[in-house]
């Protein structure tokens, strides 16, 4: 796999420092399991993370600080909880090499077997049950040979992690392993130009900012 581009700086330290959302976090992690360079400088990032709390001085707490924190949560009503479970892998399924391994913990090891939504022909997405901010998404689109999203930029950031195929735009040729780290400085219009559908992980923390008035108009139906 011939990666050529990679995670920015503050995407890395803000993964390290878990502050980031599920959504994103996802694309990062996928990331990192197929790309030893960006794994190496996530491994930096934590580490000089780690001995900046080691220099903190440590704070005096009172002797029946634990009793206080024992007595908070025992008086916390108890929360209802959302579990959503992944597909659990069938014995039968052929596993694919273009699922990284945080991917195949949540949908599986077939993107076939995924129930695929058409926004327009050639062009689908599979929504991924993990949270994002201010409207953001968090999905998988499925992008037919020769068609081209519609331009746009970003009211936020927006992470997307080639799994298989390739598209080009503004910012170079995107190919399996490859993440396009954007923000709202960049305006661009992706148009595939594999030989097979190019599936992509994406996610977004703030809805897309179309620049054409069609854009506009089909935004409410995309979920974009």
């Amino acid at each position: 796999m011939n990666i050529k581009h990679h995670l920015d700086e503050a995407t890395m330290v803000s993964y390290a420092a878990g502050s980031m959302s599920q959504a994103m976090a996802l694309v990062v992690a996928c990331h990192i399991s197929v790309c030893p360079a960006c794994r190496e400088r996530v491994n930096q990032s934590e580490a000089i993370g780690g001995m900046l709390l080691d220099s903190l001085d440590e704070a005096a707490i009172s002797s029946d600080a634990l009793d206080q924190i024992l007595a908070c949560l025992d008086s916390e009503p108890d929360l209802e909880l959302e579990v959503i479970s992944a597909p659990a892998p069938a014995q039968s399924r052929k596993s694919s090499d273009c699922i990284p391994r945080p991917l195949q913990d949540c949908i599986g090891n077939s993107l076939d077997d995924l129930e695929w939504k058409r926004i327009v022909p050639g062009v689908y997405f599979y929504e991924l049950p993990y949270k994002t901010e201010k409207g953001g998404v968090s999905r998988l689109m499925r992008i037919a040979p020769g068609k081209a999203m519609l331009p746009h930029t970003h009211n936020g950031n927006e992470l997307t992690l080639i799994l298989q195929g390739s598209f080009s735009d503004e910012m170079g040729r995107f190919t399996a392993g490859d993440v396009a780290d954007l923000d709202s400085e960049i305006e661009h219009q992706p148009l595939v130009d594999s030989d097979v559908d190019c599936i992509c992980l994406i996610a977004t923390d703030a809805p897309l900012k179309f620049s054409t008035l069609l854009g506009k108009l089909v935004q409410p139906m995309t979920g974009f």
